[in-house]
């Protein structure tokens, strides 16, 4: 199983909309491609609540089968479809594939 970590820090105002709204609206879309696409087991996001200096704004924690299956998608349309609206909300990205057990 492959486990897909994404922080992000998003920007003051992007999209029309604040930063805790484009938080939200980033936790719908990409939740809302639970069982959509196949080989990826579970999507869900959160939100930092201390919102330290060092402190990413929203983190995704998905889990996958397989490589294959991440690489299935990171290249999937539903997937694609929701990046242009996280590029434009975000000042920064950090991101981590593990392989677990």
């Amino acid at each position: 199983m492959i486990e897909h970590i994404v922080f992000w820090k998003l920007k003051p105002f992007a999209n029309g909309m604040s930063k805790e709204q484009n938080a939200l609206a980033i936790k719908e879309k990409l939740e809302s491609l639970n069982g959509k696409i196949e080989g990826c087991i579970s999507l869900k996001v959160s939100f930092d609540v201390l919102h330290t200096e060092d402190s990413a704004d929203v983190v995704l924690y998905s889990k996958f089968n397989n490589l294959e299956a991440l690489k299935f998608y990171a290249e999937h349309p539903l997937h694609k479809a929701v990046m242009p609206f996280i590029a434009e909300a975000r000042l920064e990205r950090r991101v981590i594939d593990i392989e677990v057990e």
